[in-house]
């Protein structure tokens, strides 16, 4: 039987006279005064020890592990003092919070009052020997099977106080070579159990007001079966949180927080507020659901004060009826609320154990939220349900026309179903020239996939039936005579087809959009077709079909530039047409042919004579200067010189 490393935990405390400092840190105890006279006299705030702080933080590390993991994870205490003194054993009976707590206080007097001579040597080789006691399971199994091995591994947690590097570095050496020693006696030893992996954790306290000596370290392997890390803290105030990541790092758990809790206040039961409720659990209730990089669900992590772990907020929802429904649910874990004494703790835990259901939301990072997850009660212990987000596993698969969010896709699916039945894998033998059937199955599909689109939508040439032959022609080694001349004649109804403006049936995702023209659609299915001939152009069939391709395309190429000329001539002839008709207007001219261009001339020079066939006529000369002589100069006025010389002879 295989056990996690978690399976064993040894927490070595140290009694040394260092741990009895106080810890530096204030607790202020005027909260146990509220609600007395306003006559009494406020409570003094008092200090604890870093004997004590340890002694806490290691007992809260135990409950939260037996409260999710009542039986299956087992946690022994030694007190190190002048000798070590083990608390608790493996049994079953001793991994129960009451227990530990009652043996804890029995232990103390002897330890304390030992001596003045401490090491953690002594502590150190009890957790040695408390790995190797088997437990009631290990024992089980090798009653069961005594040729069985029998796997054994652990962990060593050290709280105490460290002078410098140099001291954790020889605790760690001194663990490694006794590690080996144990082994080698362990194998000869009845009742004694090999250590195949172990990690050491050396956690190094130090009052508030003191500065720390050691350098923390992260994990890192020791030796072949040995790991070890150093973690340094603050005894009053940050021991406890750090103790709170160990047990999340060491169990694979989680942090949940219930927000928007409604409860009915002390003072005034007509108002309520909403509370806050942490809850460790399992990390695997989240597996369904928080898949992706980090950056998907961002929004759901937050970080709690103090602590370095990560909690997920998720939103109470008020359950409609008194009994937990029956819901599809993935998965199913133990639950443990953070702080235990919390009246907000207290009132989930009792109406939860009450037989009400709570439900959690969960918000959507695109807007929005879901039902995520249930807080439930069985058997008198709390469960967090994953439920499912997906499709049941009841239903009928999904349809691989159905996109994201159900929405039908342009899929090839027909095309694709014809891919699978054309490349079907069959028994075989190999050929006379020794070449291998799965080497050219292999090299065949290669071929038939060199280029083929997914979607309707990516390619306009899938979508018209009569180019299918030509397709499935050229994913063939060679093409004879009658092949090649099956392609040319589908190529030359695509040109006919083109000759004729016949709309094509779908468009290409590169040409999708309002007005698209049509001679756009039939450049991007020559390209199209261009591309698939090339990549299976292998033979001399496929290079004359190539050929073939190529040489209407040039075809089609001229024609646009011809059309492109013809629209520029038409234009311009639009540009140079009297707006109006009227008596004034100079007759029509003879314009010049679209159809029938000089070949001898260039576009600059056809629009030069334009230009000066236009203005030759554009008006009617004045008829004066034509009558002007040879000088062209016309006297202005002359009837009023003719009028007074008239008068003159009168």
């Amino acid at each position: 039987m295989s056990y996690p490393l978690s399976h064993k935990t040894v927490f070595v405390l140290d009694c040394s006279p260092a741990m009895e400092r106080p810890c530096g840190h204030q607790f202020e105890m005027d909260s146990l005064s509220k609600g007395r006279s306003s006559g009494l006299i406020p409570l003094a705030p008092v200090t604890k020890t870093m004997w004590t702080c340890a002694v806490e933080a290691a007992v809260e590390y135990c409950r939260i592990v037996w409260d999710i993991y009542p039986s299956a994870r087992l946690i022994r205490l030694i007190a190190n003092g002048a000798q070590a003194v083990s608390v608790n054993d493996w049994t079953a009976a001793d991994q129960h919070l009451t227990t530990l707590m009652q043996q804890l206080a029995g232990v103390m007097g002897g330890v304390r009052s030992a001596g003045s001579q401490h090491s953690l040597h002594a502590g150190l080789a009890a957790a040695l020997h408390a790995l190797g006691e088997p437990s009631e399971a290990q024992r089980a199994d090798r009653a069961a099977d005594a040729a069985a091995k029998v796997m054994n591994r652990g962990r060593v947690v050290v709280v105490s106080q460290l002078a410098d590097d140099g001291q954790a570095r020889r605790l760690r050496e001194w663990f490694a070579d006794a590690l080996l020693q144990h082994n080698r006696t362990a194998d000869g030893a009845a009742g004694r159990l090999t250590v195949h992996s172990c990690e050491l954790v050396l956690v190094s306290v130090h009052p508030d007001t003191a500065e720390c000596g050691v350098t923390p370290r992260p994990p890192a392997p020791l030796s072949a079966i040995l790991s070890g890390s150093v973690v340094t803290a603050k005894a009053g105030t940050q021991l406890a949180p750090m103790m709170m990541n160990l047990v999340l790092s060491h169990y694979e758990l989680a942090s949940t927080t219930v927000t928007g809790i409604p409860m009915k206040e002390e003072q005034n039961s007509g108002s309520s507020a909403n509370y806050d409720v942490e809850l460790l659990h399992p990390a695997k209730a989240y597996e369904s659901i928080l898949q992706g990089s980090p950056a998907d669900h961002a929004h759901l992590r937050t970080r709690r004060d103090g602590c370095e772990y990560e909690t997920i907020t998720l939103k109470w929802c008020t359950p409609r009826t008194s009994s937990a429904e029956l819901h599809q649910c993935t998965s199913a874990s133990r639950v443990t609320p953070v702080d235990v004494n919390s009246r907000p703790s207290s009132c989930l835990t009792n109406f939860l154990l009450s037989g009400r259901a709570v439900m959690l939301e969960m918000p959507r990072r695109s807007g929005g939220k879901f039902v995520s997850h249930m807080l439930a009660a069985h058997g008198g212990e709390i469960f967090m349900h994953a439920l499912g987000s997906g499709r049941s596993v009841l239903e009928d698969p999904p349809s691989v026309s159905e996109g994201a969010g159900g929405r039908v896709t342009d899929y090839r699916i027909t095309e694709f179903g014809r891919l699978v039945s054309d490349n079907r894998l069959a028994p075989g033998e190999a050929s006379e020239e020794g070449g291998v059937p799965l080497h050219a199955a292999l090299e065949r599909l290669a071929r038939h996939t060199r280029v083929w689109p997914m979607t309707l939508s990516e390619s306009c040439l899938a979508a018209l039936p009569s180019l299918d032959s030509l397709t499935a022609l050229l994913v063939k080694d060679s093409l004879s005579t009658d092949e090649v001349l099956e392609c040319k004649k589908a190529v030359y109804n695509l040109v006919s087809m083109e000759a004729r403006h016949e709309p094509l049936p779908v468009t290409t995702s590169g040409a999708r959009g309002r007005g698209v023209k049509r001679e756009e659609q039939y450049r991007a299915l020559w390209s199209e077709l261009e591309a698939l001939v090339r990549a299976h152009c292998r033979s001399d069939g496929h290079q004359a079909a190539l050929e073939c391709v190529l040489e209407c395309r040039s075809q089609g190429r001229a024609a646009e530039e011809r059309l492109g000329l013809d629209q520029a001539m038409e234009e311009l002839d639009r540009c140079g047409a009297p707006v109006q008709d009227s008596p004034l207007s100079p007759p029509p001219t003879k314009r010049w042919r679209r159809d029938r261009p000089p070949a001898q001339l260039s576009l600059l020079e056809m629009w030069n004579q334009r230009v000066d066939a236009d203005n030759a006529l554009k008006r009617l000369e004045f008829s004066g200067r034509l009558n002007g002589g040879d000088n062209n100069i016309v006297k202005l006025y002359a009837k009023l010189d003719k009028d007074k010389g008239d008068e003159v002879k009168k």
